[in-house]
């Protein structure tokens, strides 16, 4: 398989490179009649666009997209949608002199591995600038969401060893980190500041959480709903870790502490104590929230001096030059939002096979 495409019946491709003409993603088995515009996809695109603060890569990209097919008079035609977002800014030069070098953290060697014909600038097909037709997509995957009540939100829980406390979604845009919990604001940034200026970058935690969910999405056995999740959340470069609800904690429970006892609400309605399952039974919703989790890497481009070898295993001396994200998880949570949509509405409408 060639592994551009996700999903089962809300499917995407995705197209292009980081220094091509233009990115951009076919989105195939989206209903008709949903109501979406250039505007809509351009808002989740600029949370995610580059040059957006001073902890940011400075590459100006106005990732301004274009509905080419698949929607008439503001509404969804029923047939493939395709959008595309042209690169403007792409300063290629820097790449020139280590084409043949292999970049630490990166997928240089791999992608020589098993293509033997690599695009070089800016990491090509590897780079996240690819994440951005993931995000327009997923746009549409929110409208269909939210018809149903079905609202996702996402936030930079860690940075470092900094952990946001209390989760407060109306702070989250109201700072350049998306930082739930205000107190940790300042502490987070003035971390990513420190490692920028020192030619480094550091890792985190994005937290993604759905609310509104009704019982019963997802399938059985290999198409559960955290599978498809882990596959699509994993599949973001530089994550190094997927957990839901409880996550890895669970290991260190009992079975009487991590399991989420049901009871009868005041209204009738069968409810759970708690979420440590975060949202899901075997696979299939339940009708909590959704809380999963993602570990990102820090950003392999860094200006410090690092040691490495070229395409001959001749050793090398390697400063990375162009403009770089010190710190991933800020840019990254419209990315994780997507992915979590993507998931969750690609399973929306499989759940209408489920019954006759």
């Amino acid at each position: 398989m060639p592994g551009n495409s996700f999903g089962t019946i809300f499917r995407i491709t995705t197209w292009g490179e980081s220094h091509g003409a233009a990115l951009g993603v076919v989105l195939d088995g989206c209903p008709a009649g949903i109501e979406i515009s250039e505007e809509d996809i351009q808002y989740e695109l600029d949370r995610r666009r580059p040059g957006q603060s001073k902890i940011t890569t400075q590459r100006k990209e106005a990732d301004k997209v274009e509905i080419l097919s698949g929607v008439f008079d503001g509404k969804t035609t029923g047939t493939p949608i395709s959008m595309m977002v042209r690169n403007t800014d792409a300063i290629s030069k820097s790449y020139e002199d280590i084409k043949d070098t292999y970049r630490p953290g990166h997928a240089d060697f791999t992608y020589d591995s098993k293509y033997g014909n690599r695009d070089y600038r800016g990491g090509g097909r590897s780079s996240a600038r690819e994440t951005l037709a993931r995000v327009a997509a997923a746009a549409v995957a929110k409208k269909i969401l939210n018809i149903e009540g079905i609202q996702t939100r996402g936030y930079v829980k860690q940075i470092g060893d900094i952990v946001a406390e209390n989760i407060d979604f109306d702070e989250i845009e109201k700072n350049i980190v998306r930082c739930p919990d205000k107190d940790k604001v300042d502490e987070m940034v003035k971390m990513i500041d420190v490692v920028r200026k020192e030619g480094d970058s550091i890792g985190g935690v994005v937290e993604v959480v759905s609310t509104g969910l009704m019982p019963g999405l997802g399938a059985p056995v290999f198409n559960k709903i955290d599978a498809d999740l882990a596959r699509g959340l994993m599949s973001i470069g530089g994550i190094r870790g997927f957990e839901m609800g409880l996550g890895f904690e669970a290991s260190r429970m009992r079975g009487s502490e991590a399991n989420d006892l049901m009871y009868k609400d005041e209204q009738g309605n069968l409810s759970f104590k708690t979420n440590n399952a975060g949202g899901l039974l075997g696979g299939i919703t339940n009708g909590q929230d959704l809380v999963v989790r993602i570990a990102i890497k820090p950003t392999s481009s860094i200006s410090k001096v690092q040691h490495t070898v070229d395409k001959h295993g001749n050793p090398k001396e390697l400063k990375v030059k162009g403009r770089h994200d010190p710190c991933l998880c800020p840019r990254a949570v419209p990315i994780a939002e997507a992915m979590v949509n993507l998931v969750l509405a690609d399973h929306l409408l499989m759940s209408r096979t489920s019954r006759i």
